[in-house]
């Protein structure tokens, strides 16, 4: 009798160990922050806000480049059009400053990143030398998991004390990294907000997957993602029907990059990254802002596409036009 009372008491033990075991493994997946997770929140500041206008106001960043890839940043109101499912919108913001942001450094330190590590994070560190001395940033890093390890903040020396020092294992979990910076970017006091991806592989760890990944970018508005992805350019790992893990990667990025308004870099060597984070905070710190109350006021949850014409007014060549193409409305 007390042998049987032991065995359903070690089975029932059993049996809530791998429930709880169960539940853990599909629960979602959050930010890992470690005990001591400095809490440097930059403080707001009226001063670098965009003026307010409406509190229904979507906000879209453009980026305008001349056929040579060159910015245009000298563009009145009067050269830009937008339109909301092709119905065209009343600007209500027009701003072309450098305006401080909300930055998310979102740095794959996985197994295979080791060799690069130091020259990543270097590049990192350079490009918010090369933003706006006013932006607050914080930092997460993935490999297995995604961990925060630097809170918003505009100190320099604490994102050097904190950068590279996660100790991940060799997985890699970008899509869930990025879907939790997007939640945790939303928390910034700066209107203006972008993501800075650096990874050198296809995600293979993630809870998320792509297509959750893409839906929440398109119900995060005002947040530009940037990408740089260091792959590998002769992967001959994949089949007759699928894609070697390397142009699965790229496609990826892509996707994950242009549909916030972004841009994905994939550098042929390491050296290049620095280069390319140059060329992203120049590209941040010259983006036109534009605004419009959307002339369709349904709350239906439904996507809604957006498009940014540009016409310069000296009648030269028609130049590329950048900006997010569309947002998820808020639902009823």
């Amino acid at each position: 009798m007390i042998r049987s009372t032991k065995l359903r008491g070690a089975l029932l033990l059993s049996a809530l160990s791998l429930s709880t075991l169960s539940a853990a493994q599909n629960s979602p997946p959050r930010l890992q922050q470690p005990p001591a997770a400095p809490a440097a929140q930059a403080t707001d500041d009226d001063t670098f806000k965009l003026p307010s206008v409406d509190v229904e106001l979507v906000q879209i960043p453009v980026s305008v480049t001349s056929k040579d890839g060159k910015l245009i940043d000298n563009l009145p109101q009067s050269s830009f059009q937008l339109l909301e499912d092709n119905v065209v919108q009343t600007i209500k913001l027009f701003a072309h400053e450098d305006i401080p942001l909300s930055l998310g450094l979102v740095i794959d330190n996985s197994g295979s990143m080791r060799n690069k590590k130091q020259r990543v994070n270097a590049a990192a560190l350079n490009f918010v030398r090369d933003s706006n001395p006013e932006d607050e940033t914080f930092i997460v890093e993935f490999a297995d998991d995604a961990q925060l390890i630097q809170q918003f903040t505009r100190s320099m020396s604490a994102l050097l004390e904190s950068i590279g020092t996660y100790q991940g294992g060799v997985g890699t979990a970008m899509y869930d990294a990025v879907y939790l910076s997007l939640d945790h970017i939303k928390h910034g006091t700066r209107d203006k907000k972008a993501l800075l991806v650096i990874t050198d592989g296809e995600d293979m760890d993630s809870k998320y997957g792509l297509n959750a990944l893409l839906d929440h970018i398109k119900e995060s508005k005002n947040i530009t993602i940037f990408a740089i992805g260091i792959l590998e350019e002769n992967d001959d790992r994949g089949g007759l029907f699928s894609p070697s893990p390397s142009k699965k990667a790229k496609a990826d990025l892509k996707k994950i990059a242009e549909l916030s308004g972004g841009e994905a870099y994939f550098p042929k060597t390491v050296e290049e990254v620095a280069g390319i984070c140059k060329t992203i905070a120049h590209d941040l710190r010259n983006q036109y802002t534009l605004g419009y109350s959307p002339k369709n006021t349904k709350n239906d949850g439904g996507y809604r596409t957006v498009s940014v014409r540009v016409t310069p007014p000296d009648g030269k060549a028609k130049p590329t036009v950048r900006a997010k193409p569309g947002y998820t409305a808020p639902g009823p």
